[in-house]
């Protein structure tokens, strides 16, 4: 049998990767786990959480589905997406997919874009309706400074264990995203050890590459790389 574990990112929920989870669900016989991480299911502010306890979840998942299933994939988003990293150059992981994994953190150039919309919207009147500002504001009202420090941390310590991965991996990166730069794709394509590797940009997707314009699109790249079935018409560029 199938396990298929999807981890969401810093301050999200599984709803990050609910469309692919949904999708998997739909179309194949996999057992497929979307957990949520320590700290992010409050339902207000964060509560205070060592980033050690977001890894142990992670790996008390992948446990339970190793007694389940002869066969592990992993994806992961965002932090999510260096978690499971990490598994994979710890545990025997059969396909790895990371969807805007934060080996770094803040595009400079595209959060400079970003800010330009949400001052042009401002002075329109429409910044209530920029649903941008809105993400910003309610992370910066629900997201303790503590909280950010610990996922730094977790980046820091994680980011070592890239050049031990080599578990065959698809890495996904929206081209404008403004939260996970470009480079920190790039940087984990370039690192890894894998010898079955692709990297796929997406032209139109920001950070949360499930919900954004390309959804569709980034579907059918994991599915086709979970299933090796041969995709057909899709979007983005791709290196292997």
């Amino acid at each position: 049998m199938i396990g298929c574990l999807c981890l969401h990112g810093f301050t999200g929920s599984p709803y990050e990767v609910e469309p692919l989870v949904r999708y998997l669900k739909e179309n194949t016989d996999w057992l497929v786990e979307s957990p949520t991480f320590p700290g992010h299911d409050t339902g207000g502010r964060m509560e205070h959480v060592p980033f050690e306890e977001w890894i142990r979840t992670a790996e008390m998942e992948l446990r339970a589905l190793e007694k389940k299933c002869d066969t592990i994939y992993l994806v992961g988003f965002s932090m999510g997406g260096m978690i499971a990293g990490y598994l994979a150059a710890s545990h025997k992981i059969d396909k790895l997919v990371l969807m805007s994994a934060a080996a770094y953190y803040v595009s400079p150039r595209q959060l400079f874009e970003d800010i330009k919309t949400m001052i042009l919207d401002l002075f329109k009147g429409k910044i209530k309706e920029n649903e941008l500002f809105q993400r910003y504001l309610r992370k910066f009202r629900t997201t303790p400074m503590s909280m950010t420090y610990q996922f730094k941390k977790l980046i820091y310590n994680l980011r070592p264990y890239i050049d031990k991965i080599e578990t065959p991996t698809l890495i996904l990166q929206g081209e404008c995203d403004g939260v996970v730069p470009k480079k920190s794709a790039q940087y984990i394509y370039d690192t890894i050890q894998s010898n079955q590797k692709q990297l796929v940009f997406l032209p139109q997707s920001k950070h949360i590459i499930c919900h954004g314009m390309e959804q569709e699109d980034v579907i059918q790249h994991v599915f086709h790389f979970l299933t090796d079935k041969e995709a057909v018409d899709l979007k983005g560029e791709e290196t292997s």
